[in-house]
């Protein structure tokens, strides 16, 4: 009996849902919420499935994310703490890159209606 390798994890943004998801055999393993504001992407949570930990897929999803963000002109503001640390270890994205301001708080607590 062979075992069938494991498909390459696909990264897709779902505008709808204000979120890039992780897919792994077509199963979704893990998430990164953003709100966009003019033309910042503002990244508030990510997270994987416990079932995924351990395999590398946060940082490849927001690889993938900010890859993307760059690609359509925008900028990015990391209140996501792992986003966050994510950019100190990537500095490629140093450029595009906002900080997070009580501002930006508040206009995100207002979108999350917390």
């Amino acid at each position: 009996m062979t075992e069938q390798a494991a498909t390459s994890p696909v990264v897709r943004r779902v505008d709808a849902r204000h979120r890039y998801e992780i897919l792994v055999d077509e199963q979704r393993a893990g998430l990164t919420a953003y709100r966009d504001r003019e033309d910042r992407r503002v990244f508030f949570h990510t997270e994987v499935d416990e079932a995924y930990a351990g395999q590398g897929l946060a940082s490849i999803l927001v690889e993938q994310a900010l890859a993307d963000v760059r690609a359509s002109g925008m900028r990015i503001v990391p209140v996501c703490p792992y986003v966050a640390k994510f950019l100190k270890r990537h500095e490629e994205f140093a450029d595009i890159t906002d900080p997070v301001t009580p501002e930006v708080l508040e206009w995100l607590d207002g979108q999350l209606k917390r």
